[in-house]
């Protein structure tokens, strides 16, 4: 019988629900939370028994309240350092995803909800390849001032799962492959995978390409120079580099339909600046390609932007001589969840332990 794992993925304004048997979805929904919804809460924390009522309902709805599960599994949070894999959760997890810090996250709350439903039935809760994955090579981290270490943040759920994917496809073993992973969303990570780890990433809120809203890398001087102008707060700054930036500073949007609509009319404008922002991950991959120091299997784009056939031409035509590459669109967050927790469960791979798996920086 094939193991049935719910998975859950929280964000800002939804949860995110499915329920597979195997590999095989049974049922998928999305729980939307509008603003007055959440607004009596101070932090993000404080929505888990909402959050938690409103995912009890819909699986009432959908299994009736009898359904057998193995495990229940939610999208990891912004925590400590810790290497990829798929982590237990337990209350010491639970106390540190609650906490909040660096950031108050919505995805913290996935480990926080799976615990909550898992644990009165007796049954393992997990989650699976953090945002704060840290596999990055010592070298790597070394920025030029002691004080600003590079820190490891990715999109490592979806690039994890691609690399996985992108191995199956070439009849590779996924710990095998050497590749430069593109995530193209909100965000564009751009990570150096060599061997099973993730030895090199740029951290998309903070250099290298731009994206559709966020600075990226900048000319340090200059930079600092703004800061101290007088002409903005902390918080100003900080919006303009992770959603103030990039396409939407310099043409007014981060729909990229829209940016697609307006070059589709002719605006000039609207076609450099993507042009540029390519150029820009364009010479990421080409940087992290050293980062994996050997031949490379293969250059795997994907995320929402890998959707838009004319974006992924002109990026092509820019990185494809490096090696052969793959399109995987999308980015099935759900999916990768259930894969972790069911390559534990069938004994692929052991579940990890936070605790004695943390990163001391």
């Amino acid at each position: 019988m094939a193991f049935s794992v719910l998975t859950i993925n929280p964000g800002s304004t939804s949860t995110k629900l499915a329920r597979f048997e195997g590999e095989g979805c049974v049922w998928q929904d999305v729980l939307r939370h509008t603003a007055e919804e959440l607004a009596p809460f101070g932090t993000v924390s404080e929505q888990l028994d909402f959050r938690l009522g409103l995912v009890r309902s819909a699986l009432a709805a959908h299994d009736g309240g009898a359904v057998r599960l193995d495990a229940v599994v939610g999208r990891g949070g912004i925590i400590d350092p810790l290497p990829g894999g798929t982590y237990r959760v337990d209350p010491v997890l639970v106390d540190r995803l609650r906490l909040g810090r660096p950031w108050d996250h919505p995805s913290n709350l996935g480990g926080v909800l799976a615990f909550s439903l898992a644990d009165p039935l007796g049954i393992p809760a997990f989650i699976v390849d953090p945002v704060c994955v840290d596999e990055m090579a010592p070298e790597a981290k070394v920025t030029g001032l002691p004080e600003l270490p590079k820190p490891s943040l990715l999109h490592a759920l979806n690039v994890k799962a691609m690399v996985r994917r992108a191995a199956h496809d070439l009849g590779k073993t996924w710990n095998e492959l050497n590749c430069v992973v593109v995530h193209l969303g909100g965000g564009v990570s751009v990570v150096a995978h060599r061997g099973g780890r993730a030895v090199d990433v740029n951290s998309a809120n903070e250099w290298g390409p731009f994206s559709l809203d966020r600075a990226g890398g900048l000319p340090v001087g200059e930079f600092v120079r703004l800061c101290f102008s007088g002409r903005y707060s902390e918080g100003d700054i900080r919006r303009k580099l992770t959603s103030g930036g990039g396409l939407r500073a310099y043409i007014g949007t981060n729909d990229m339909l829209e940016v697609n609509r307006r070059i589709q009319a002719g605006d000039d404008e609207a076609a450099f600046y993507c042009r540029a922002m390519i150029w820009q991950i364009a010479k990421e991959v080409g940087a992290q390609a050293v980062s994996v120091g050997g031949p490379i299997d293969a250059v795997i784009l994907t995320g929402g932007i890998a959707h838009d056939a004319g974006f992924v031409r002109l990026l092509l035509e820019r990185v494809q001589w490096i090696a052969p590459c793959l399109v995987y669109p999308g980015e099935d967050e759900l999916l990768a969840l259930a894969q972790g927790a069911l390559r534990v469960l069938r004994g692929e791979e052991p579940a990890q332990d936070y605790a004695s798996s943390v990163l001391r920086q």
